[in-house]
């Protein structure tokens, strides 16, 4: 039996479901996931070339979750780079290009219009705003949806080595506003943004309204780390996958930096 991967799933999900959540969801492990692009040649650092399909009166690319399901497709070698489908998502968005992902080879063969396209890269791009009131209370988590927990702590799961650890808990700003903040803990120095980012797709794609959660980083010495612990959902990041094993030279191969499309 073939390999159902994480987009079959949730594609699947989708034409059961007809819900926005589903959809939602959907879309969520398209961001997510390494998609493997059809080039029409090699890449190199600064540029890719994709090939490019016409599909009544519309321009595509053609991607695919696993290398293997493309070389399906093309039936011999071909040139290809992997990238995150959040960026690939931005750099059609710019070319006014729509994307048919794993066509002809998944159950997750579906064409992808530019609107669609556009929706994403906007989607994915949105970040909550820093965090300026101080604290002044920290309290349990109340009354958040169990979808978001759920997104949360997919989303954390891939944010290895990013952070220690990540605390949801309910605070009470000075003023006695009310809310819910996600804290990092011993954050690495520069994670901040990518692990905002998470945040914020995961409040998009759970279907919750932007504002509802706030973000902050704090160290393990900080005065609120210990209330926090006390009163909150400790979610444990997993720890770094070795480097070395990670570090790979091929051009386009950092999913979230990939070389301009042309």
């Amino acid at each position: 039996m073939s390999e159902i991967t994480t987009l079959d799933a949730a594609h699947n999900a989708m034409q059961a479901d007809e819900s926005d959540g589903a959809r939602l969801r959907f879309f969520e492990r398209i961001a997510e996931s390494e998609l493997f692009l059809l080039l029409d040649k090699e890449a190199t650092d600064e540029s890719l070339s994709p090939q490019v399909f016409p599909v009544e009166g519309q321009n595509f690319v053609l991607a695919f979750d696993r290398e293997a399901r493309l070389l399906e497709f093309v039936g011999s070698a071909a040139p290809y780079v992997g990238l995150s489908g959040r960026a690939l998502a931005s750099m059609l968005k710019d070319q006014e290009i729509g994307l048919g992902l794993n066509l002809g080879v998944a159950p997750s063969s579906i064409l992808l219009p530019t609107d669609a396209i556009s929706w994403l890269a906007d989607t994915s791009a949105k970040a909550p705003e820093e965090m300026a009131k101080r604290v002044e209370e920290i309290l349990p988590p109340a009354g958040l949806p169990e979808a978001l927990i759920t997104a949360l702590d997919s989303k954390l799961a891939l944010a290895a080595g990013l952070a220690r650890a990540a605390y949801l808990v309910g605070v009470r700003y000075e003023g006695g506003i009310a809310g819910h903040m996600l804290a990092f803990l011993e954050t690495v120095p520069g994670a901040e943004s990518s692990l905002s980012q998470a945040v914020a797709e995961a409040l998009t794609f759970s279907g919750i309204e932007a504002g509802v959660l706030d973000v902050s980083f704090f160290r393990a010495t900080d005065p609120l780390t210990a209330p926090m612990a006390r009163h909150g959902l400790k979610f444990d990041l997993p720890l770094p996958i070795d480097p070395e094993a990670q570090e790979i030279k091929a051009p386009g191969s950092d999913p979230d930096k990939p070389p301009r499309l042309i």
